[in-house]
């Protein structure tokens, strides 16, 4: 009676086990930590790769293609009210925060469509841009090993290896 006790225990653990990691497939494993800007009005949740040794931007990420601002999932940006981003108004709500960087310029752009897991699947979904704002990137003394998005003097920055830009925010 114990070996079958025991035998029907071992076969319920491995059929627990084998259920959660299948309900696991299919969804996609974060590989980076992840943060949240909270800022006084808007909110900022992204994954914080490592530079690694490695050249970010213009190999790891090639001038001229989108970016997802960070790691694993599409970063999210939500404001708590109308305002204005890098010139432009936008409404309060939820957008993914993509990049176009090139050497002397970024491309900040705004999309509505929530869910994105990078920006792989961005030309899908481009139509639904919000809005894109050019801004000057400032080069660094120090490389910054971990991207960094912070709220600085009304401006949302994003720095990582030798670059930051700003992009001002106002409510």
């Amino acid at each position: 009676m114990r070996v079958i006790t025991a035998t029907f225990s071992l076969m319920a653990v491995f059929l627990a086990a084998t259920t959660i990691s299948h309900a696991q497939m299919g969804k996609e494993a974060r590989l980076s930590p992840h943060d949240t800007l909270h800022a006084k009005d808007f909110t900022v949740t992204y994954g914080r790769p490592y530079k690694k040794g490695r050249d970010i931007f213009g190999k790891l990420e090639p001038y001229g293609k989108v970016y997802r601002v960070g790691a694993d999932e599409a970063t999210t940006i939500t404001f708590a009210k109308d305002g204005t981003f890098g010139g432009k108004p936008v409404k309060a709500g939820t957008y993914t925060l993509f990049a176009t960087p090139n050497q002397s310029t970024w491309t900040i752009i705004l999309n509505s469509q929530l869910g994105q897991w990078g920006a792989f699947k961005y030309d899908q979904y481009k139509d639904k841009d919000v809005l894109h704002v050019d801004v000057p990137v400032v080069p660094l003394s120090t490389p910054l090993e971990q991207l960094t998005i912070a709220e600085q003097k009304g401006n949302l920055t994003i720095a990582w290896d030798v670059v930051k830009v700003a992009v001002p925010v106002q409510f």
